[in-house]
């Protein structure tokens, strides 16, 4: 028996930590919106590693930006500064609210960094009492233990022992519950402008307008989490462009890289002051390998086309989810902005998402889930129209079979 005839799904029960359970399937090649198996079947990804894979699968602006930096420079500490991450900085900032950036790894970390941040500048600029973090339910905001406490589901922080303190979930789109709790004491609001583990949710304009007068009335900080929504995801370079609402820090990661780990969080310079020499830091972030394919990235999405392309794409995606509702009857309604879409289980179906995604990987699809009554598409931003086209059938193919039983 060969070493690669033993890399199969059996192995990862003898060798991996038990909290995933991935799919039998074991993908080892990708391009654009395809992706091959061991086997050699083919699928068509409308998954794009939960919104991370913009450009597809090895695009060819990625991998060269990659193998270019690999010649020169991988790794520094941050005594030192790089020029990838220099022109990932300026290029960030020039095209967005911001004015400095940190780098990271991951989502995760660059939420963390901005609750940390929050904290530290309201504790500067009110006082100790002013530490309350308001957020919403059916919220997501990473793995740390601070971030999964701010996100608004407790399936995922409970059973860790003691909570980090100073946190208040309200509802989402909920602008007199807002109002109800946040006060001078408060530090930051923080939300998605696109709720996308919760259920593909967007805030209302009339809400996002609210949440921000709210914050500017009691000195609060307001934070928008935009790791599932940013760099193109919506049909804008950040969603919170739709709105005409800036964010006071912004966090960015999943899409930023293309596939390769790195996160970064926005702000304003007079905010960013707060995090001093030696208070945040990250022995990864900045690293020159992810900043030049990061770079590589945004040279691609930030541009009229692709950018335009995705509004394109968004309208022929629903347009086709609605026809195949209208042959099956199995979802409500068909919501999100660009390519974050969700398609929502009607009351027969409640509860089954996942034998959707299921079904759909047997038919040679990959999609997800927003929980139990969602499914979820984030393809690549440059997905053709023949790979939608394809994908589509597959999906109704899902479907009927689900349907049938």
């Amino acid at each position: 028996m060969t070493m690669q005839s033993q890399l199969n799904r059996a192995l990862f029960d003898q060798v991996m930590v038990p909290n995933y359970n991935p799919s039998s399937v074991i993908p080892v090649r990708g391009e654009g919106a395809r992706v091959w198996d061991q086997e050699g079947r083919e699928f068509i990804d409308f998954a794009g590693g939960i919104a991370v894979n913009c450009l597809g699968h090895c695009h060819p602006a990625l991998v060269g930006a990659l193998k270019e930096q690999g010649e020169k420079l991988w790794h520094l500490s941050n005594v030192m500064t790089n020029e990838p991450a220099l022109q990932l900085a300026k290029t960030l900032t020039d095209s967005t609210f911001a004015d400095r950036v940190y780098f990271a790894n991951s989502g995760a970390e660059a939420n963390e960094a901005a609750l940390k941040l929050a904290r530290r500048w309201a504790l500067e600029n009110g006082g100790e009492e002013k530490n309350q973090i308001i957020a919403f339910t059916k919220a997501f905001h990473g793995r740390t233990f601070f971030t999964v406490t701010v996100g608004g589901q407790p399936a995922y922080s409970d059973g860790f022992g003691p909570k980090p303190e100073g946190v208040d979930h309200i509802e989402f789109n909920d602008l007199a519950a807002l109002e109800a709790v946040i006060s001078d004491k408060t530090c930051a609001v923080m939300m998605e402008p696109i709720q996308g583990e919760g259920g593909i949710i967007p805030a209302t304009q009339e809400f996002m307008d609210g949440v921000r007068a709210l914050c500017d009335k009691h000195n609060a900080l307001l934070i928008f989490d935009e790791v599932q929504t940013g760099v193109g995801r919506t049909g804008a370079l950040y969603a919170y462009q739709h709105y005409g609402v800036a964010p006071d820090i912004l966090t960015t990661a999943k899409a930023l890289g293309g596939g390769f780990p790195v996160a970064a969080m926005l702000t304003k310079a007079e905010i960013a002051s707060s995090l001093k020499v030696g208070t945040h830091g990250s022995t990864y972030g900045g690293n020159p390998l992810a900043c030049a394919v990061a770079n590589a990235v945004l040279d691609v999405v930030n541009t009229p086309d692709v950018l335009e392309g995705v509004t394109v794409k968004h309208r022929k995606f629903v347009d086709g989810l609605n026809a195949i509702n209208d042959k099956y009857q199995v979802f409500s309604e068909v919501r999100g902005q660009g390519l974050l879409i969700g398609a929502v289980l009607n009351d027969e179906f409640q509860g089954r998402a996942r034998d959707f995604l299921v079904a759909s990987a047997e038919a040679g699809l990959m999609c997800l889930v927003a929980g139990a009554n969602v499914v979820r598409f984030t393809p690549s931003l440059v997905i053709t129209d023949e790979e939608i086209e394809l994908g589509l059938a597959r999906f109704e193919e899902a479907v009927a079979k689900v349907k049938q039983g």
